[in-house]
Formats: structure tokens, sequence, C-alpha cells
């Protein structure tokens, strides 16, 4: 079974979850194939600019239940532990129900035919309902407690609305299932009702969406204190760096001193042509020092990590995980045998000349066992490729046609094709894919899976 899964996220970005075990060591590399005719390479794509800016790491408890053991009896007990053991327990259940809520709607929708799809609706308004009352049997008397709560409940209730409004908006119409759909509205209509109830939201905030979606943004990160770790990340090269540069600055110094002393030894006195010597010699160490710090740095950091992502957990500080990052641009030999096989698997008119770039992260999980009900870290990797559009043309042509005797034509577009080779190793098995990207100046338009396998080694 596939333990790293490759998608769409945005228009112009996709994302790569890998799930993480106790204890494991795994590695993610990514190999991209780049046409020559996009305008991509070394010289164009700096790979620290494109790191800091369009890749981004994110790492959470994770769980594939909708109904979690974590809640089931011990739930937000207040005498079961501290005030950080409640808010830690609140927020467990309230992100948990939120990803499961947002990947139900997301399967719901893609029901097309009514009969299938009102139905499923129904049901998970019945299983939501179950999970909100469960999260508002036990409102704490303490008031710093009631503040976690009411912050949690004011933002599930409303992400819940939202969730249910997006499926009516974008689900089947029909008027066969009248009954259906009035369960669903009146749902969402007692959720609103509850929330003006309860006076969690003003009518000055109620009354501009985005100062009640922002709101919404801000209660969002704090319910996910205690799941979602907080990220450090620490830069592998910023000492070795320097080390070059020093290096590289006292070699061209000592050269320039000895022609400077051999230059004043010829000559006996100040003269112009000593002054223009020295000039030009100067001028040369300024022209040709950061090319030479550049080729060194190259030559020497090629394979080295560049950064360290450590995740720990926001209540504790433990370091929950650590994430050892490479990226930059390789050659052809350096591509490992079984990524070039699959790679030269392309059909014939799909094999072009291309830059290649390596992405590699080495996972280690830190600690032998979760909170209760979760077994797995979820890693999830974003990958922005807004830097890669800026250096595509737009190509914007006319199909003609010939239908009888009229000619007709029609707007085209000019697309670009990435090949992507993902390949994770855990400590069991090997998964290797590759994924055909199809991108233009404005979103990716298909990620395909092409070729994949998963080995036991």
């Amino acid at each position: 079974m596939s333990r790293a899964t490759l998608s769409q996220d945005e228009n112009l970005s996709f994302k790569i979850q890998c799930q993480l075990l106790p204890k494991e060591a795994s590695k993610l590399d990514l190999y991209f194939s780049i046409p020559t005719d996009m305008g991509i390479n070394e010289s164009t794509l700096n790979e620290v600019d494109f790191f800091n800016a369009n890749i981004k790491s994110h790492s959470a408890y994770y769980s594939e239940q909708l109904h979690i053991p974590l809640v089931q009896s011990r739930f937000i007990s207040q005498s079961k532990g501290q005030k950080t053991s409640y808010r830690v327990n609140l927020n467990l259940f309230c992100y948990q129900v939120r990803i499961a809520l947002d990947a139900d709607v997301k399967s719901t929708l893609q029901l097309k035919e009514p009969e299938a799809f009102f139905p499923e609706a129904a049901l998970l308004v019945e299983q939501t309902q179950g999970l909100l009352k469960k999260l508002r049997r036990y409102t704490p008397p303490d008031n710093k407690l009631k503040s976690y709560f009411q912050n949690a409940d004011n933002y599930l209730s409303w992400h819940t609305e939202q969730a249910f409004l997006k499926l009516l908006a974008n689900g089947p119409k029909s008027s066969e299932f009248n009954d259906e759909r009035a369960i669903l509205v009146d749902f969402c209509q007692q959720e609103n009702q509850y929330r003006t109830e309860q006076t969690y939201n003003s009518q000055v905030t109620l009354d501009d969406p985005n100062r009640i979606t922002n709101k919404m943004k801000l209660l969002e990160r704090l319910i996910e204190y205690g799941v979602v770790f907080n990220k450090q990340t620490v830069d592998l090269t910023l000492n070795l760096k320097r080390l070059v540069k020093g290096l590289v600055t006292g070699v061209i110094m000592a050269f320039v001193m000895f022609i400077v002393l051999n230059a004043r030894s010829s000559f006996q006195e100040v003269t112009i042509a000593l002054i223009a010597l020295l000039g030009a010699i100067y001028g040369l160490r300024e022209t040709f020092k950061e090319d030479l710090t550049q080729w060194a740095w190259r030559l020497i950091q090629r394979g080295r990590p560049k950064w360290r992502n450590k995740f720990k957990n926001s209540v504790s500080d433990d370091i929950m995980c650590t994430q050892t990052i490479w990226l930059e641009h390789i050659r052809k030999k350096d591509l490992p045998t079984e990524v070039n096989k699959l790679l030269k698997q392309r059909r014939q008119q799909n094999k072009q000349a291309a830059n290649l770039m390596h992405f590699c992260s080495k996972n280690q999980v830190n600690v032998s066992e979760f909170l209760p009900g979760y077994d797995e870290i979820q890693q999830r990797i974003t990958f922005n490729m807004a830097s890669f559009v800026r250096y595509l043309k737009k190509g914007a042509g006319k199909l003609y046609t010939l239908d009888g005797q009229k000619v007709s034509k029609k707007s085209v577009e000019r697309r670009y094709q990435i090949n992507l080779v993902l390949r994770f190793t855990s400590n069991e098995d090997v998964q290797l894919e590759r994924y055909k990207i199809t991108m233009n100046r404005s979103e990716i338009v298909a990620i395909e899976l092409m070729d994949a396998e998963v080995s036991k080694s």
C-alpha cells in the first residue's frame, strides 16, 4: 500500500502527504524532469530562493478514523487532568472532526447522481450532529477552560455550516429529494442560530465577510495547539558558506599580494605604470572573486543537506520528528538507476531535452508512542509552482477546423509537461511512481499517475 500520496492543492501548487510511524526513519525523493524550453535551469532558478518562497512543510498527529477512541470515555473531563490536558484533548477532537468533515464533504461531492448524493449527505448530517452533541455535552465551569471551549465550539460550528453550504451549492440538483435537501438547510440554520444564541460573534463582525473569515482563521490556529507541531528551520549551510567565502577570499588575497610584491620589486619608484598595474590587479580580484566563490561553493555543497526542520510538540516542546532536506539541480548521470529506467519508459514523442532537479527529505520520528487514538504522524509538503510560471511563454494561438464549407477557429493555450518521479523509502518498502504534471501560465491543468511500483525490501 502506498505510504506517500501526491495530489493537487491549489491552482499552482501540489502536495505530498506521508504517514510516519513511531521511531521510523524514512526518505522521500522527488526528481523533476523539466523541459529545457520552459527556461528553468541552474541559472534562472535559485534553489535557496525556491525553497524559502515555495516549499512548505507541515506535521501533525493523524488518524483515518472519524470517531476516534480518544474522545469516547474520557473526553474533556476536567477531573482527569490539568488545564493543559483539557485544552489538548479539546483541540484533538475539534481538529480531527474538521479534517474528517472536509474529507467526507469532498468525497460526497464526487457523487454526481442525486440518488447517491442526497442519502449520503443526509447520513453525514446525522454523524456530524452526533459529534457536535458530544462536544457540547460538557461545558466547563472554569472561566479559563470555558474560553477554550467557546473558541473551539464557535469555530467548529461555523466551519461545519460552511462545509454543508458548500455541499448544497456544489452538489447535484433534483426536485425529487426536497426532504433530504431540507435536512441540510435546517442543519445549517440550526448551527447559525446556535452561534447567535451563544453570542459568539458580534453583529459588526457578522456583517463583514472579511472580519468573520479572518476571525475564524485565528480560531483555527488556536485549535491546532497541541496537535500541529511547531516548526523550527535550521540552515545547515550557514557556517559552511562563511568558511568557503573566507577561504576563497584568503586564497585570492594571497595571490594578489604575491603579484603586488613582485610588481613593487620590478619598479624602483611609483610610476603611472605601477599604479595602472595595481589597479588592474585589484579590479580583476573584485571581478572574479564572486565567480570563484560561487564555483567553489557549488562544488563543495553538491550532495550535502541544506536545511533541517525540527517539529516540536507545542505543549511539551519535545522534538517529535526531524526533517533533513536537500534541494539541488543535478546532472543526468546523478540519477539513480531505477529512476532513470522509469523516465525512459515514456513514449518517444515525450522524450525531450530536460533539466533535472532533485528534492530529498529524510524523516526521523523521535518518539516511540503518540497520544491516545493516534498511531501516525502526517507530514505534508506543499510545492508552489509560481516560480516556474514567470519563465513560461504565453504561446496562445488559433486552431482552424473545416466544418463543411465553413472554417471555424478556436483559441488554444500553450501547455508544458513536467515529469516527476517520486520515491518513498521506509523501513519496510520502496514506493516508486512517475507523475506527469501538465501546467500553463495560470494553473496546474492535470496531475496524472503514469507508472507506479511498490516493492518490499
